[in-house]
């Protein structure tokens, strides 16, 4: 994946800022506010390893659960129209809507 990081099964965005001359970044696609910078990419590197362990650290201290990214279920908003014409597919190919959506996107990506 382009512009991310990957460890222990969390995700850091990799982004540069040509003013302060500063590679930056956060984990992504947990609510968590967690954020990370270094002034080179192996130090990025290292900073996004750290802050997954110190939050992860921070979730076993609080005695919280940490946050995980795709846990499998997705909340999407339609509109009624498309709603009603997904429905519509679903039942002429004799699945539930769920199976519809996960097949089509399966496709699709």
């Amino acid at each position: 994946m382009k512009d991310f990081m990957h460890y222990k099964n969390y995700y850091g965005s990799v982004h540069f800022d040509d003013e302060d001359l500063i590679f930056y970044g956060k984990i992504e696609f947990i609510r968590a506010s967690v954020s990370y910078e270094a002034t080179n990419a192996k130090g990025l590197r290292k900073a996004f390893e750290n802050a997954v362990d110190d939050y992860l650290d921070l979730c076993q201290q609080e005695n919280i659960e940490p946050e995980i990214p795709f846990k499998g279920s997705l909340n999407v908003r339609l509109g009624p129209d498309l709603h009603r014409r997904v429905a519509i597919a679903a039942e002429q190919h004799h699945m539930s809507i769920n199976k519809f959506i996960m097949e089509t996107l399966n496709e699709a990506v």
